[in-house]
């Protein structure tokens, strides 16, 4: 075997999201699968989301494949790191990538990574496949004999999408898939990416990946790809996975085009900016089959939101609301506490923009940086960390003087309330607002 690729988020162990119940295929992973096979590599996967780790680990120890590739992420850091030091025990040659292990080279190579790959993957790990000398390859990171990290010029980008061969879906359990969502809320979903990269300057997001590009594919070869995937699965839904499916106008009018050619018409969610909605956009989803659109709306200040560097104003998205509530299609919102600089009159002004806007639902998170991006260097002589680096992640920073976690609970309370038309909860919520006004965190 050349490759085993493999990931670090195990289901089993995630009590929150086996509640949830939403789990996708690790589509990074199944293009590069498809990418080196089409190329002539022995690949295999083992797709840890329904396996365990010790018998990812048991796999690893029996099969020694010649390299071991990883996928890690700022949740998964602490099985990442198992695997790495299992398959390195193993003999095996060990490659981490996703969008954390760039940003932590010296610690994930500390670990018994032998390379790391900074950004797109496809290119890299062909090279490394192809060569016994890896400080060659373009596009990672890796140790040299003085002890020094060396950073190898970029990987060139595909540029060419539609010339790769679409995401090894066979090589896994997809019908696994289908049963968790179907046993749970009775439809079964498939996710589909469309698009590589965001071109957008949110200080918060990350673009260690792609960087702040956006190359897509054509509408006839992803319309190609839904077909299969009705032909062969007969999922219920798709999620189009995409930063912002509907970032180019034309680009969804030909989509739509091709899905009305081919007679499919299929339930699908998506993500986009509120800046990439309008009443034309609303329409063409509805004739689509989308059943719901989620914005990364963040605040309802658009004092925070001209400091995030969005790029879209309060009112945007309300109009981009009011466009698709006329065309029946349910509105997520996603939103975020804790941005610097909010205040009380901030939150305030984003429980009334929910109020106006009414979204179907909406979900909140409080901020936190994550290495690489503007908003990390922001704060990051601020920043506290509890525990040592395997076993926590980014999201175990805290961001010293920032207001307490307390705080922003009863941020979310005075949200959910007001939303509700709670009037009872909503002024207890605002009392503990105020009066936990001044903690901050340690």
């Amino acid at each position: 075997m050349d490759l085993l690729l493999t990931h670090g988020y195990f289901l089993a162990e995630d009590a929150r999201e086996r509640e949830i119940m939403k789990p996708y295929a690790p589509l990074g992973l199944l293009y590069l699968s498809s990418h080196l096979r089409a190329r002539g590599f022995d690949v295999e996967i083992y797709d840890s989301t329904f396996g365990a780790r010790e018998e990812l680990l048991r796999t690893i120890a029996a099969e020694r494949p010649k390299v071991v590739g990883i996928y890690g992420n700022l949740m998964t850091r602490r099985n990442v790191v198992a695997i790495a030091e299992a398959a390195r025990a193993a003999g095996c040659r060990v490659v981490i990538g996703g969008p954390e292990p760039a940003n932590y080279a010296d610690q994930y190579l500390h670990a018994g990574a032998d390379a790391i790959v900074n950004g797109e993957g496809e290119v890299s790990l062909e090279a490394l496949l192809r060569s016994k000398d890896w400080t060659a390859a373009p596009g990672i990171q890796y140790r040299a004999g003085d002890g020094s990290i060396v950073r190898n010029s970029a990987a060139p980008l595909i540029a060419d999408l539609d010339a790769q061969p679409w995401p090894d879906r066979e090589r896994i359990d997809i019908p696994r898939y289908l049963r968790a969502w179907r046993d749970r809320h009775g439809r079964g979903s498939v996710s589909v990416i469309t698009a590589r990269g965001c071109p957008y300057h949110c200080r918060w997001c990350s673009h260690s990946v792609y960087g702040k590009t956006h190359r897509r594919r054509s509408p006839a070869s992803v319309a190609a790809e839904v077909a299969w995937i009705v032909d062969r699965y007969s999922p219920e839904m798709l999620w189009m996975a995409d930063d912002v499916f509907t970032i180019h106008p034309g680009w969804i009018e030909k989509y739509a085009e091709e899905m009305t050619r081919r007679g499919l018409r299929v339930p699908f969610e998506c993500i986009t900016r509120a800046d990439r909605m309008n009443a034309r956009m609303a329409r063409t989803l509805a004739q689509l089959g989308c059943f719901r659109v989620w914005i990364g709306s963040e605040s309802g200040s658009q004092r925070i939101l001209d400091a995030m560097q969005r790029g879209v104003r309060v009112e945007q998205v309300r109009e981009a609301v009011r466009s698709l509530r006329e065309q029946e299609i349910e509105t997520g919102m996603f939103l975020m506490w804790g941005y610097e600089g909010e205040d009380l009159s901030d939150i305030e002004a984003t429980v009334e923009h929910v109020k106006s806007c009414r979204p179907d639902v909406f979900l909140t998170t409080v901020s936190y940086p994550i290495k690489g991006t503007p908003y990390y260097d922001d704060v990051a002589a601020r920043l506290v960390t509890s525990g040592d680096w395997p076993s926590s992640t980014d999201r175990d920073v805290r961001i010293g003087g920032r207001h307490s976690r307390r705080f922003y609970q009863f941020a979310d309370q005075l949200l959910k309330s007001e939303a509700g038309g709670m009037v009872d909860e909503a002024a207890a919520a605002r009392r503990g607002l105020r009066e936990t006004f001044a903690e901050v965190e340690a």
